[in-house]
């Protein structure tokens, strides 16, 4: 059986910087009929895999409830996108990922995404976030734009 290659091991210096820099991206689930649904994200990216957790932001349902953990046990595609925005249009960008996404709930990989986490946003530190389960994103494939390609 061939070894899938990390995605995130052969990205362009820009895309990696705004990967690693980002606060925020967005995550695209669909449900068994193909119906978007669409949420901003916390997230870190641990060898070659994206994680956001389902943490204790205030939520209208339980995290297990989440419309984003539905779609994933229905339909596993999923797609996040990075952007970058500024007014000067000649400095857009962004990085769109697509893959196979899954709930995570414990054991290493689990314990490693949360100190990556952790790492990435300080508020996790303050939150009780290492029994959250966790989605965790498996990249296939991946779209890289930005407005200046000498950026």
């Amino acid at each position: 059986m061939e070894r899938r290659k990390n995605f995130f091991s052969h990205l362009p210096p820009y895309a990696s910087r705004l990967l690693s820099s980002a606060r925020v991206a967005h995550l695209a689930t669909a449900d068994a009929r193909g119906r978007p649904h669409v949420v901003p994200i916390c997230f870190a990216i641990d060898g070659d895999k994206l994680f956001t957790p389902l943490d204790a932001k205030p939520k209208k349902r339980a995290p297990l409830k989440l419309k984003r953990v539905r779609n994933i046990a229905a339909n596993p595609h999923a797609a996040i996108v990075v952007d970058h925005y500024e007014e000067d249009w000649r400095r857009l960008g962004y990085v769109l990922l697509n893959g196979k996404a899954k709930l995570l709930c414990r054991g290493a990989r689990h314990r490693r995404a949360v100190r990556s986490l952790k790492a990435k946003y300080s508020q996790y530190r303050a939150m009780d976030i290492d029994d959250s389960p966790l989605i965790a994103v498996t990249v296939e494939h991946g779209y890289i734009w930005i407005s200046n390609p000498a950026k």
